[in-house]
């Protein structure tokens, strides 16, 4: 039977007493992580989310509390009154392996049914039922501690902008849909039959007024919502650090975010980051690392190889090349062993998965060279390629050409970032670094048409500005990511607050000013009573937290996920619901059509 706490007050918590406390009287709570019955001696490990305190009864114990500490099983929950007193077996493996508790009153609060696992860490259990029991998987020590670190994070993080004059303010979670990139999340209207509310994929445009508004520096930590395939970094709902500044520039924003990132390490890890962080172009990142996002704690950057290979006979290279594309590529140093036909089968296999006819190679070893094209070549013709490669024995050269350098480049980004894992040569820093000058266009092969990198509200640099009638591959903007270890961690821009600017950047992304109107109208309306020169970004909290962790997914940092499929296991939701809501909303559900239905 379930007791009453009243009358008790929890004076600490477990995971905090220490051996100066010694002597003192102490009331606890938390679960039972595990009871040991040795006969005349019971102990009982007491958990809550500071850690365990061990709980002692003996002969000296009232019988009736000895009895009940028999009783108990693992996750009933505990209120225990005592005298902390040193343990006559200490143990180094608990920080309250010093001392514990001689229990003189004991209530059994609540109850538990057998878990369906053992709340421990490194639990054995698939993930699949711990996210279905998700507030028993909480309860294990290193999610707790995951959660709590988010806290920090969070609380260091108004700390920091509101001592830098950044105001805090909450802008709607209902907003008019304007899809740019991912999917909105609908929402519809009771009252507006037929008519829908998006959630927000970012605070962007609500920020932007409230420069209009005179909020000169505003900061938010915000819920987003986009409707995209989830993966190991990505959730449907995440949450973002925005913020925006009123007359800067670019290095007043970038400076803003170093000297976040440099007191949020500090602060909770006690790690010095060292500013200003690297900064790259768009241009010299994908030149060397293939991925606008890279990660620098490691090298194997890209090599061109196309003027060693541009009298070569092999079919391959000489088409690329004819066709204005180039040949490129990875030294994996010291990786033959490793790189054998077989794995490098596999390698070509994964290039061709991500849109690459194929992959040509270099294995030197002590016997010499061996290669996938060695009988199209001259032994001067490949002497050049592995001098231009920096190829020594043990060294595996893997090689990408095609028409297009854009895949070229992307596709031997993916490779050096699988080999680096395979070879295990990915250092265990942060670092940090900006990319800056994105192209403002960005081709989109599937609609054939000119989109924005970033979105449209991004000025172009100012010496792009009288080239906008020409080609839009040489438009640049003024925009800048912030990447840690190979992880986009924010995106932000100079925006536009010029009208006239904005509808031709409207114009050039192939928007009327009809569908211009409809989707940005009231923006566009408020730039025109005076819109300060503005500027900012969004950090991306969970990211940022799952990095500073080291966490294999977002799941370990959020505290109720969803999978793969955009479900939560634990309410079931998605979920169908009452006909009579769909009927107040003026909405019908046309029936899914069953696999193998004719169409």
């Amino acid at each position: 039977m379930a007791e009453f706490m009243t009358g008790l007050k929890r004076t600490d918590y477990c995971g905090e007493l220490r051996q100066s406390d010694t002597g003192r009287v102490v009331t606890v709570f938390g679960w039972a992580q595990r009871q040991r019955d040795l006969g005349q001696l019971i102990f009982i490990d007491l958990r809550d989310r500071t850690g365990i305190v061990q709980l002692a009864f003996d002969d000296n114990t009232d019988r009736a509390v000895f009895e009940k500490a028999a009783a108990v099983r693992s996750e009933f929950v505990l209120a225990a009154v005592g005298k902390v007193r040193e343990r006559s077996a200490k143990t180094n493996k608990i920080p309250t392996g010093d001392i514990e508790i001689e229990v003189t009153e004991l209530r059994i609060l609540s109850e538990s049914e057998t878990p369906p696992f053992e709340i421990i860490d490194n639990c054995n259990t698939a993930e699949a039922t711990r996210l279905k029991y998700r507030y028993l998987d909480l309860r294990r020590p290193q999610l707790q501690q995951n959660i709590i670190f988010r806290h920090k994070v969070a609380k260091v993080t108004r700390d920091y902008f509101d001592e830098n004059g950044f105001i805090e303010l909450e802008t709607p979670m209902l907003i008019k849909s304007t899809p740019e990139g991912a999917r909105d999340f609908l929402v519809p209207s009771r009252i507006h039959k037929g008519s829908f509310y998006a959630l927000p994929q970012s605070p962007q445009m609500y920020k932007q007024l409230c420069m209009v508004a005179g909020f000169d520096r505003y900061m938010q930590i915000a819920r987003c919502f986009r409707d995209e395939d989830l993966r190991a970094d990505r959730q449907p709902e995440f949450t973002q650090i925005d913020l925006e500044m009123s007359f800067v520039d670019m290095e007043d924003v970038l400076s803003i975010g170093e000297g976040y990132i440099k007191r949020l390490f500090k602060e909770v890890m006690n790690i010095d980051i060292p500013t200003p962080f690297p900064r790259y172009t768009y241009n010299e990142v994908m030149e060397r690392f293939g991925s606008d996002k890279p990660d620098t704690r490691y090298g194997m950057e890209i090599i061109d190889l196309t003027d060693a290979v541009a009298d070569s006979e092999f079919a391959v290279f000489k088409n690329a090349i004819e066709g204005g594309g180039s040949v490129r590529a990875i030294n994996a140093k010291s990786s033959v062993k490793v790189y054998t036909r077989k794995a490098i089968d596999k390698m070509t296999e994964f290039v061709r998965g991500i849109g690459a006819k194929g992959l040509a190679w270099i294995r030197y070893t002590e016997d010499g060279v061996s290669s996938s094209f060695g009988k199209f070549m001259s032994e001067e013709q490949m002497n050049a390629l592995l001098t231009k490669a920096g190829a020594e024995v043990g060294d595996v050269i893997m090689i990408v050409a095609d028409t297009d350098n854009n895949t070229v480049l992307s596709t031997l980004g993916a490779v050096r970032t699988e080999c680096a894992k395979k070879l295990e040569i990915i250092g265990d820093g942060f670092n940090f670094l900006w990319v800056v000058k994105f192209p403002f266009f960005e081709f989109d092969k599937e609609s054939g048409e000119w989109v924005a990198m970033h979105h449209p509200f991004t000025s172009p640099t100012d010496e792009c500005i009288d080239k906008l009638d020409g080609n839009k591959g040489e438009v640049y903007a003024k925009a800048y990511d912030m990447v840690l270890n190979g992880i986009e961690l924010s995106s932000g821009s100079i925006r536009i607050t010029n009208p006239d600017l904005q509808n031709k950047m409207f114009e050039m992304l192939g928007m009327s000013d009809e569908e211009a109107n409809a989707k940005f109208g009231f923006l566009m309306d408020a730039f025109k009573y005076g819109a300060p020169p503005h500027g900012g970004m969004g950090i991306g909290l969970d990211r940022l937290v799952m990095q500073m962790l080291k966490a294999p997914t977002l799941r370990d940092v959020v505290l109720f996920p969803k999978v793969q499929n955009a479900s939560e296991l634990m309410t079931n939701a998605p979920s169908d619901v009452d006909p009579l809501q769909l009927e107040e909303l003026g909405i019908a559900i046309k029936p899914a059509e069953k696999q193998g239905d004719e169409k």
